[in-house]
């Protein structure tokens, strides 16, 4: 099973522009948001477990206090000390929205409410919390009583030895199970943990009857047929979850990476197997994993094999081995002269080398069959550089009209229209959360604008998600100095660029 569950918390020091701390005595917890590697075992349900850490002098993080409490079936303390945590936070919407995800995705409905009701910009996290509702919210609102109760059963199914014991218990809960869609899909999904397909076949169509809308549900199903003996009734079922439900990025590749698990699971065809669970591998960022699947993966049919040389290509890209990225590029297109993903990647190779001309003729060949619209906003950024606007604009607006999720489009129009640069900003953080330019250039805007303390707090978001950015040093140069700390705002400017030595903006600062 793809994951029910993403623990996106990691607690670890940040900078004195941290909006995580809070104080609780004599104690300073402090809670940026990184994530570890994701945790798969490809031959039973996994989840990504991304745990926190101790920091600071051997300070206790909260937030892995109240997981491993959760993970232990100590689900009433666990809910306790995660109330503490989102209602101590200092504010910041990002934040906010990271702990809805995570508190819906382990059946803490209610925390879920209480984070999702401290967000002050709906703009921003409108998008987000529509697709929490959608893909993790039941129909029917638990009691607090009924919350524990499933909580405890979710732990023990998840995480304890208890897994056979807990389900047969809430089998029994014949109200319980009358009432709430999320009962039955946890029966669901213990049955199906615990090999009794039937009855998880039963409970899933249950939930799915009392909440249709539920995009989680439909993905338990998926998988359930997958492991039947006709695994092919669960690639069927796939066709039920459409990712024109989704409003975010997030969740699109959370829908992603459970297709390719359940099409790992349903492929008899050894390759295709293999090549699945890569892509699974690929999307849980589990690089070298990916890549030791598909290095096992070649096989005599030239149509499998180019799939699994363009899946190779853009593994060596993202780990920056762009040589082999682009022997296995070639390969692919070799056999498939019109691959979409091989020739995106030898694009972009040709960007990286400063060939815009050959970048271009990669990226209009791939254009026609990439359904992602990365090669139309590739060939859009290259008629920026050469200043051709309105070439530009008008490859946005195109996509823009035929994709609601295209944050890119809409990054880059916020840079070439001024006047709906907000809108258009928010909008793309909006639908990526963790697109860090985004919340840069939200950063920027209020640097212009004078509005310090609020580009500090973008700024602080773009720091969580890459702590090693040049430009994040860079802009807190530029607040430093507007508030008058002229050394402070040196080393800042010295920082970016020790990590960018050619970043023409920190050496003007510096008069170098």
């Amino acid at each position: 099973m793809k994951k029910l569950l993403t623990i996106t918390f990691l607690i670890s020091s940040l900078c004195s522009n941290s909006v995580l701390a809070f104080d609780m005595g004599n104690v300073k917890l402090i809670n940026p948001l990184d994530s570890n590697s994701a945790i798969f075992t490809p031959n039973q349900p996994t989840y990504s477990v991304k745990r926190g850490s101790l920091t600071r002098n051997s300070v206790k993080n909260q937030y892995k206090i109240a997981m491993d409490k959760f993970m232990q079936s100590n689900v009433r303390s666990s809910y306790q000390d995660f109330k503490i945590l989102i209602e101590n936070v200092m504010p910041s919407d990002y934040v906010y929205m990271k702990l809805t995800q995570e508190m819906a995705s382990i059946g803490f409905f209610s925390l879920a409410e209480l984070s999702m009701s401290k967000i002050q910009d709906d703009e921003i996290s409108g998008l987000l919390e529509e697709d929490v509702k959608n893909y993790y919210f039941p129909n029917s609102k638990l009691t607090h009583k009924d919350q524990m109760y499933l909580a405890e059963i979710y732990s023990n199914i998840m995480y304890n030895d208890q897994s056979r014991e807990a389900t047969g218990e809430l089998l029994k809960q014949t109200s319980l199970l009358t009432e709430s869609d999320y009962a039955n899909y946890l029966a669901a999904f213990g049955s199906m943990k615990n090999g009794d397909i039937k009855q998880a076949e039963k409970s899933i169509d249950t939930a799915i009857d009392k909440n249709p809308q539920n995009i989680n549900y439909k993905r338990l199903k998926a998988e359930i047929h997958s492991q039947t003996n006709k695994p092919k009734d669960g690639v069927k079922y796939l066709n039920d979850l459409s990712s024109s439900d989704i409003k975010t990025v997030i969740f699109d590749r959370e829908l992603h990476s459970s297709q390719q698990y359940i099409l790992y699971k349903a492929a008899k065809n050894d390759y295709l197997k293999k090549y699945h669970l890569a892509y699974y591998y690929y999307d849980e960022n589990e690089l070298n994993k990916s890549l030791r699947v598909l290095q096992t993966a070649i096989s005599g049919k030239k149509s499998i094999n180019k799939d699994v040389f363009a899946l190779s290509a853009k593994v060596y890209y993202d780990m920056k081995e762009f040589e082999k990225a682009q022997d296995c590029a070639l390969k692919a297109i070799d056999i498939e002269p019109g691959n979409p993903e091989a020739l995106i990647v030898l694009g972009n190779i040709e960007l990286r080398n400063k060939n815009l001309k050959n970048a271009e003729t990669y990226f209009k060949k791939a254009s026609s069959k990439d359904k992602t619209y990365t090669a139309n906003i590739k060939l859009a950024q290259i008629y920026q550089t050469q200043n051709n606007i309105k070439k530009a604009k008008e490859i946005y607006s195109k996509i823009l009209k035929v994709s609601s999720k295209a944050y890119e489009a809409y990054y880059e129009m916020a840079l070439l229209e001024n006047d709906r640069k907000e809108a258009y900003l928010k909008k793309t953080v909006a639908i990526n959360p963790d697109y860090e330019n985004g919340w840069l250039e939200l950063t920027k805007m209020e640097i212009d604008r004078g509005v310090y303390d609020k580009a500090l707090d973008y700024l602080s978001v773009a720091k969580y998600i890459d702590e090693n950015n040049y430009k994040y040093y860079y802009y807190n140069g530029l607040i430093l100095k507007n508030k008058g700390l002229t050394e402070e705002a040196k080393k800042s400017f010295e920082m970016s660029l020790n990590i960018n030595p050619e970043f023409e903006p920190a050496k003007e600062e510096l008069k170098i």
